[in-house]
């Protein structure tokens, strides 16, 4: 079939959670709307769920999805890593990612593959077909210049990055204690390690990386990163890519209702993520910090778990029973009149946009902080897992506009602590430092996506290079 008067059309596979999902579907709308792609979404069938399903289903008309079979994960260790997970997976899906290319192939002027920063072996399925590859980062341009150069950090090493003595020192970022590198990289015997690497090796072989982040935020590294280098993939910021507004049902209206009644900056917004939660003995003592800084705060509790499984906890991340079960005796009363206590979800993007919040205690996930620092909101960071800690270090010392809480021997933040941070945060010079810092980010994260700006200038450039590639 002639498929030259066609639209382009591209295919993207995400890796499993909606913190993956939900970008990579903005910058889908943001090319068909503005350059007239067409998209075809493949997912991997063992991570649907009704809210990725009823997501999908929600994109508009030129935004199509498709569901690879499940693949056989049963023979690896119970214990393995999301990360290996998802990346044993995609690297297992080529055969049947291959049997739904080749009709798109004929019905579709399909002019790239786009896969998740875990799907790249995916992508073998795609340069057997001679179909241009690239990658997708969720996350930040710190996250890509680690990647490109642990190929030789690793060569280097002869200790696990935990066991450094030194930072980590990356062109254009601030230090990076071993401690702080992400999590799929802290044990070189684990899997995931190799995986990681593999991911890193195939990141270079890409036609290009799409970094969901913007040049102003990250402007060092962004300058570094968009000049060409020979043996390596072209990279394409193009964030924030953000939801404009969250899916709100009563729950939701009742948060919001809440936040009309309060003053102009005076609440902290306090959420960890889809999947983050604490131990029992954490979760009192940042209720009791709380109470004791005496701020207003909308608070998003999830039950204790062990973070060791969060695997298991990715997909499906909702909370088993009622969390505020788990709060100290009292509090809830105590706080009546200056807190509300809301149970596994809130519509985050409305919340942060709301004038009442002047705050946000966050996990310091990548989505979370773009859409904190586009509506102007300073933060203080509590990351848990991933590439939380990464990001930690680049919103308090590289973009300064974020604290950070400081951990007894034990691990454990206590309630001294976390009131003193929220009220300099709320109150203090330095909160307001920050404040007038997230302001700043606020207009750059608008800018980047409006015309002529950063992000929009780079995403019509990677428009313009798939227009450009002959029908396979």
């Amino acid at each position: 079939m002639d498929n030259g008067a066609r639209q382009p059309h591209i295919v993207f596979l995400p890796s499993a959670g909606m913190g993956h999902l939900i970008p990579m579907a903005e910058l889908a709308k943001l090319l068909v709307d503005r350059y007239h792609f067409t998209i075809t979404f493949i997912t991997f069938s063992e991570y649907s769920n009704k809210t990725q399903d009823a997501f999908l289903a929600s994109l508009p008309s030129s935004i199509t999805s498709l569901s690879l079979p499940p693949i056989p994960l049963s023979d690896l260790p119970e214990d393995s890593a999301i990360e290996t997970r998802m990346s044993v997976a995609a690297a297992r899906s080529v055969p049947y990612l291959r049997s739904l290319l080749l009709p798109l192939l004929s019905s579709t002027r399909l002019v790239a593959f786009i896969a998740d920063l875990f799907a790249t072996a995916a992508c073998d399925a795609a340069k057997a077909l001679k179909i241009p590859h690239f990658i997708f980062i969720p996350t930040n341009l710190l996250f890509v210049t680690l990647m490109f150069h642990l190929p030789a950090i690793n060569a280097k090493l002869s200790c696990n990055f935990w066991e450094l003595e030194h930072p980590v020192l990356l062109p254009g970022f601030p230090p990076i204690p071993g401690t702080e590198i992400l999590n799929p990289l802290q044990d070189r015997k684990n899997e995931c390690y190799k995986w990681m690497l593999e991911h890193a090796k195939r990141y270079r072989e890409a036609e290009g990386i799409l970094v969901n982040s913007f040049d102003a935020i990250e402007p060092e590294g962004a300058n570094l990163l968009k000049k060409e280098e020979p043996g390596r993939a072209t990279v394409y910021p193009v964030g924030p890519l953000i939801r404009a507004q969250a899916v709100s049902g009563e729950e939701g209206a009742h948060c919001l209702r809440w936040l009309d009644s309060q003053p102009a900056g005076s609440v902290l917004f306090v959420s960890f993520g889809s999947v983050g939660s604490h131990s029992t003995e954490q979760l009192g003592e940042l209720a009791l910090g709380l109470e004791a800084s005496g701020q207003r705060f909308l608070w998003v509790v999830r039950s204790p778990v062990d973070l060791k499984s969060v695997g298991s906890n990715y997909i499906n991340s909702q909370s088993a029973d009622n969390p505020s079960a788990y709060l100290p005796e009292g509090f809830l009363e105590r706080t009546k009149g200056v807190g509300l206590v809301v149970p596994s979800w809130a519509p985050q993007v409305d919340v942060l946009a709301h004038s009442s919040t002047g705050g946000f205690l966050s996990h310091c996930g990548w989505n979370s902080t773009l859409e904190s620092m586009a509506r102007g909101v300073p933060m203080i960071v509590w990351p848990l897992f991933a590439e939380q800690r990464m990001n930690s270090v680049m919103m308090v010392e590289g973009a300064k506009v974020a604290m950070r809480l400081k951990a007894r021997k034990d691990g454990i933040f206590d309630r001294e602590e976390i009131s003193r941070v929220v009220k300099d945060l709320m109150e203090g010079e330095e909160g307001e430092r920050l404040r007038k810092k997230a302001k700043e980010f606020e207009v750059e994260a608008a800018a980047a996506m409006t015309e002529g700006g950063s992000s929009s200038v780079a995403l019509a450039a990677l428009a313009e290079k798939l227009k450009s590639f002959p029908t396979v």
